[in-house]
């Protein structure tokens, strides 16, 4: 079994132990590739694994042994699924790996917007609380979570998490998903409500026809002044330029996004720029725990396959 593992520069900054891909057969390792590199270095290749590495229909086409893709991702929009199906190419991904992981990000977007503790860090850093006349210093934004509206778009895993974590702190949840959910603790209301409504409102849906650009100028519009977005889901949900809009024109409060469009970031993305936008670079998923779970069950995937008894499969 020849295995080729893409995008290795992606997955570890060291700190990640392959052993147990290892073991089920031949690896060769690379970077992050150019297109037009993926082809000489999957030629020989009887499963290739994946973070971000688009694999076409074409680039399978070029692929006479590939008869696995295996994803080191829950989403799987970079592999044309039709094109591997019709070739008969697995396709497996990890669900669940990151659900803490995300959660966790989102919270901590979430309570930073509630206290300005990188404000008040900052603030105490320069010496204003050191010349303050009283003790009582807090001239930034500070508000308790308890009562306050969590709106929640999607109710997979990731989503479900968010919800309790919110539910304990006494946050009251909505919940808007594209099918209604009979075992569903919490209120579920359609988007134009969610969007009226919530005071948080954090995305964990897939990025497809449906919710591409969700966040948009229309919807913006619905929301309070008072109101903060939290993205973690896929950079395509939102429609950068209407959400650069609404933060630079005081639309709504806030927004934390881990996820954009193109990915590193673009020096003329508009949310660069934009007043109260708070930025990281995609690393909701990047734990170390997380990414030894996506690791053992990236190999999981692959041996069950080898097998017969394919777990995971998309297409």
């Amino acid at each position: 079994m020849k295995i080729v593992i893409l995008d290795h520069n992606t997955l570890t900054i060291g700190d990640m132990d392959f052993s147990p891909i290892e073991k089920l057969g031949e690896v060769t390792y690379h970077d992050a590739l150019a297109p037009e590199e993926l082809v000489p270095a999957c030629r020989e290749a009887d499963a290739i694994l994946i973070n971000k590495a688009e694999i076409t229909a074409e680039i399978m086409e070029q692929l006479p042994n590939l008869k696995y893709i295996g994803i080191f991702a829950t989403g799987f929009n970079n592999v044309d699924l039709a094109a591997a199906r019709s070739k008969g190419i697995d396709v497996c991904n990890v669900p669940g790996y990151s659900t803490d992981s995300v959660a966790q990000l989102v919270f901590a977007f979430i309570f930073s917007f509630a206290t300005s503790i990188a404000d008040y860090d900052a603030a105490v850093h320069r010496g204003e609380w050191i010349f303050s006349p009283t003790f009582a210093f807090f001239p930034y934004y500070l508000s308790e979570l308890a009562g306050k509206t969590l709106g929640i778009v999607g109710f997979g895993n990731i989503g479900k998490k968010v919800a309790k974590i919110g539910e304990a702190i006494g946050m009251q949840v909505l919940v808007s998903s594209r099918r209604k959910y009979a075992d569903c603790p919490y209120e579920q209301v359609d988007t134009e409500e969610l969007f009226r409504k919530s005071d948080y409102l954090t995305l964990h849906c897939p990025l497809n026809e449906e919710s591409k650009n969700l966040v948009n100028a229309g919807t913006l519009d619905l929301m309070k002044s008072s109101a903060v977005i939290i993205n973690t889901s896929r950079g395509g949900v939102v429609d950068s330029q209407a959400l650069a809009e609404a933060l630079n024109c005081g639309k709504i409060r806030g927004a934390g996004i881990d996820v954009l469009v193109k990915e590193p970031m673009a020096e003329d993305d508009p949310l660069y720029t934009a007043k109260n936008c708070m930025i990281t670079p995609h690393i909701g998923w990047a734990s170390i725990e997380s990414r030894t779970r996506l690791m053992q069950q990236v190999a999981d995937n692959l041996s069950a396959w080898m097998t017969g008894k394919p777990v995971h499969v998309v297409n």
